[in-house]
């Protein structure tokens, strides 16, 4: 096994397509010695890069290929190619990106500008970069990189093997588990949005609860995870966030779910375990969403609903799917009903 590497974001690792093979537990037809060190798509891989083929109508793309290894579904002929043989390539795919390409070690210890409380327990492998704040009490696991212009609050907790990417916050006491990675500006533990209005004024209310982060959890740039206000917001295991999401104070969401882009989740509403949330969409506050449902992009979820399990619901307000391709289907036909009317209406007169 040789070691490669090029100034992107992993270092590539050359197997053999045997040693794929066996890792990913599939059938291999052609040279188990073939050199695999990257994946790319068809049209951009070289030699030594992985692609993968999900159906025969793309057959052609792979066999015109640079790549010498494919992943494909069985008895799929790709004359002159390797073939690793899997009823789920895509999946395949992704496996094998993880395995080949791993993020660099930690290239630390510390930067010589970071600035660390000598209170603050680091792991012997840890790497910390330039201009990074660590305060007192923090506590960050082995095999841990916290990037450029990162602020780690008092008391915060990192686990083994997280990546906090350039000018991430987490505010005082908030907890990441292991293998956690966090994109450019991402903020745990800012106060929640919640106030009462008396005696002519808006009050804050208390906003002196956590965030728990669970293992394996992706988080993308800009979005915001608020604390919660006398109890914890958490995030579950393996749970996937994308860019410039909003999760507000006390919000629990279920192991596995997925968050696209701009979502927006008001306070102390429920996500069950495996959730679908389509861009743009937004929950009211106490909303709570059942294990496997689906709310599509730009759903509105009024405050205080439920959405069952499994149900896929879609428009604003959030209601089933079907009702709401009906109901978009009679408004298409708006104009055309209206000129209908307009029409009966003159020949009546």
């Amino acid at each position: 096994m040789v070691a490669t590497c090029d100034c992107g974001r992993e270092a590539e690792m050359t197997r053999t397509a045997g040693e794929l093979a066996q890792y990913l537990g599939v059938a291999l037809v052609g040279d188990a010695g073939a050199e695999v060190s990257g994946v790319a798509s068809p049209e951009r891989a070289g030699e030594k890069d992985l692609i993968y083929l999900e159906s025969p109508r793309h057959q052609e793309r792979a066999a015109a290929s640079w790549a010498r290894c494919v992943l494909a579904p069985p008895l799929i002929p790709l004359a002159g190619k390797t073939i690793l043989e899997t009823s789920e390539p895509k999946l395949a795919f992704a496996k094998a990106a993880e395995w080949l390409l791993r993020a660099p070690a930690p290239h630390g210890p510390v930067h010589s500008t970071a600035i660390v409380a000598p209170e603050a327990k680091l792991a012997a492998d840890v790497a910390i970069g330039p201009y990074v704040v660590i305060e007192d009490g923090v506590e960050i696991g082995p095999g841990t990189t916290i990037e450029a212009f990162c602020f780690l609050g008092r008391g915060s907790r990192v686990g083994r093997g997280c990546r906090l990417h350039p000018r991430v916050t987490l505010y005082a006491g908030a907890r990441l588990g292991d293998r956690v990675e966090l994109h450019s500006g991402v903020v745990i533990g800012a106060d929640g949005f919640g106030y009462v209005f008396g005696e002519g004024r808006h009050w804050k209310f208390p906003q002196i609860g956590t965030v728990e982060i669970g293992d394996d959890v992706e988080i993308g740039a800009n979005t915001t995870i608020d604390r919660g206000s006398l109890e914890t917001t958490r995030i579950g295991n393996g749970v996937k966030i994308d860019n410039l999401v909003q999760v507000g104070h006390n919000v629990q969401i279920g192991e596995h779910s997925i968050l696209a882009s701009q979502v927006g989740i008001s306070g102390s509403s429920t996500l069950g375990k495996c959730v679908f949330v389509g861009g743009q969409a937004g929950m009211g506050e106490h909303c709570r969403i059942e294990d496997g449902a689906v709310i599509g992009g730009q759903a509105g979820v009024l405050p205080h609903k439920i959405v069952r399990r499994g149900q896929i619901v879609w428009g604003t307000p959030a209601r089933s799917l079907e009702k709401f391709k009906e109901q978009s289907a009679w408004l298409a036909r708006l104009p055309e009903l209206g000129e209908r009317i307009r029409n009966g209406l003159t020949g009546w007169r």
